[in-house]
């Protein structure tokens, strides 16, 4: 049976994050597809211009349509933008927690710019993290849900991953991209289980929407029933491939977008 994966999250008209990255890493990972838009955004590779909230309760109307007709298997929470939104999210869903939710916490654009109004951070520790079945924050992303420094090594990911679920959600995991050093470590903390998974880092600017692309993955296998670590794992191989392959597309001048279709497109 073919699994049906939700996102709820913006949308980058340039095709590498967002709504448009979270479909096609569905669509690759050999689910169906479905969105729920936060936010329109104007950007490309080089940044982010413009956003544009949707209307909370509109937001709410498109989740709830989905569910009231079509069979969820599980859901991808992206970008919420601000605090009312991200209540109205967590009204709808907090009625399907029979349902695996992956919750990443979009803060910050490639570039900089801010993707979450500061008033939202609270809403979402309270509200939305104990609905999920993990969390997949980056390290600014962990610092700012626990109103801390970021992580500069292994042990304070590891301990900044071991506070946030006392916040509520099933399992974390905490991305070592931002680390400064030779590899990419992320850890995973479920309970009082800590498991690393280890990534060689590879030389390249195009790296728009692995976030997205990431936790759209990790929910593409947790809707097929795959335990968390199993996950975890693929969706990484998934994400180091598409990075690999991202020198295969010619998109835009800045931090090009990862090639979601590696395994699938001949360049």
């Amino acid at each position: 049976m073919i699994r049906n994966v939700l996102s709820i999250a913006g949308s980058d008209p340039s095709g590498g994050a967002g709504i448009q990255a979270d479909l096609k890493a569905f669509a690759a990972r050999g689910v169906y597809g479905m969105a729920a838009l936060t936010a329109l955004t104007a950007q490309n590779t080089q940044g982010v211009t413009g956003v544009q909230a949707v209307a909370p309760a509109f937001v709410a109307q498109q989740i709830a349509t989905v569910f009231a007709d079509v069979r969820v298997d599980a859901v991808k929470i992206g970008m919420i933008a601000n605090a009312v939104i991200a209540q109205a999210v967590a009204d709808v869903l907090a009625g399907h927690r029979d349902i695996p939710i992956v919750l990443d916490p979009v803060m910050i654009a490639k570039g900089g710019a801010p993707l979450l109004a500061n008033d939202a951070v609270e809403v979402l520790v309270r509200r939305l993290l104990p609905l999920a079945t993990v969390i997949t924050p980056n390290l600014p992303e962990a610092a700012a849900l626990l109103g801390e420094a970021p992580a500069t090594d292994r042990d304070g990911m590891a301990a900044q991953a071991g506070r946030l679920i006392t916040l509520g959600p099933k399992a974390v995991l905490v991305k070592g991209g931002h680390l400064d050093q030779g590899d990419s470590p992320d850890v995973l903390v479920t309970g009082h289980d800590i498991r690393w998974f280890e990534g060689a880092r590879i030389a390249t600017a195009n790296t728009h929407g692995t976030g997205c692309t990431l936790s759209s993955a990790l929910a593409a296998e947790l809707a097929k029933g795959a335990e968390i670590g199993d996950a975890v794992a693929v969706a990484k191989d998934y994400l180091r491939g598409a990075i690999a392959a991202a020198g295969d597309l010619t998109v835009g001048t800045g931090h090009g977008p990862v090639q979601h279709f590696h395994a699938l497109w001949k360049s």
